[in-house]
């Protein structure tokens, strides 16, 4: 029961309504977008992409922006509310700094100055109004120091939309065709699936739509060289040594331990007693035997002789 369109890209598959038999066919005007922005306020230097009308055409919007500003921070937070001011939103943001060295230098017995080398970057994206894509370009340039890379597309989806709007039609008339048969296993399995595609094209259409309506732009900012940060911190050099040794204190707790020391190792013996024991006693016949041996060898030598 699936059918081809379910194939195509989300993105892609631009949307008239397919809606239930009881709430009628959408038609491409629903999703047209409104298209008049005021070129006259939009910057020379931004492509007439982000601006183009074509009549009886469809298009969706993206941009992409890779730049290097003086200040991310300031840069990324005057953005975001340019984006607020022209009825956008921010989906992702990303800012951080990039420490490349740092290193702690002395400069009292109780103080010391820690020295960070780094450079801060951020990766935003946004959703703008279709219309007020060339006005926020032209802010983003404003920003610039200098313009890495800039990519604006503008995907005609016209054919995509009429396309929509024929299988509507299709699967409207496939459930008209579903109602008339007789009730079997069979008929609500092909309910279900008639369903479930009319679902999906739904979520395609609100999908399509809001592409329409708002435009994707992804933007990179970073600084041109590093920067540096001085950050007061304590002295731990000094401090670890002036705690690193104390002789009195030191003497003590040796003296402790080496009495600890004999405790644990007369509780050792008393507790392999039993080896001690054996060893002892083995010790003491060797001795007696290898006696009565000499005592034999002179009773020997002198009856001999």
């Amino acid at each position: 029961m699936k059918t081809t369109y379910i194939k195509l890209s989300i993105a892609t598959a631009l949307l008239l309504g397919i809606y239930s038999c009881k709430k009628g066919e959408a038609t491409a005007s629903d999703y047209e977008v409104s298209a008049s922005a005021d070129s006259a306020a939009v910057s020379k230097d931004i492509s007439s992409v982000a601006i183009m009308k074509v009549k009886d055409k469809q298009f969706i919007k993206t941009a992409n922006v890779n730049m290097e500003v003086k200040d991310v921070y300031e840069a990324t937070t005057s953005l975001e509310k340019s984006v607020q001011d022209l009825g956008g939103f921010v989906t992702h943001s990303n800012l951080q700094s990039n420490v490349f060295s740092e290193e702690t230098f002395n400069t009292s017995n109780e103080e010391a100055m820690l020295v960070k080398k780094y450079q801060t970057e951020n990766t935003i994206q946004v959703r703008i109004p279709t219309e007020k894509l060339g006005e926020f370009l032209t802010l983003i340039n404003s920003k610039k120091l200098f313009l890495n890379s800039r990519v604006i597309n503008a995907e005609d989806v016209t054919a995509s939309i009429k396309y929509a709007e024929l299988e509507g039609k299709r699967i409207k008339k496939t459930g008209e065709n579903i109602t008339q048969l007789k009730t079997n296993k069979d008929k609500v399995n092909m309910s279900d699936e008639n369903m479930s595609e009319e679902n999906q094209q739904q979520l395609a259409n609100m999908d399509v739509a809001d592409n329409l309506r708002y435009s994707t732009v992804d933007i990179y900012i970073k600084e041109p060289k590093l920067r540096i940060a001085e950050i007061a911190v304590t002295n731990t050099k000094n401090i670890d040594n002036k705690y690193k040794f104390n002789f009195l204190y030191d003497m003590k707790n040796a003296f402790v331990e080496g009495f600890y020391l004999i405790q644990r190792i007369l509780v050792g013996l008393v507790t392999v007693w039993p080896i001690v024991l054996i060893v002892v006693i083995g010790f003491y016949f060797y001795r007696k035997n290898k006696s009565n041996n000499r005592i034999q060898q002179r009773k020997e030598q002198n009856s001999a002789s």
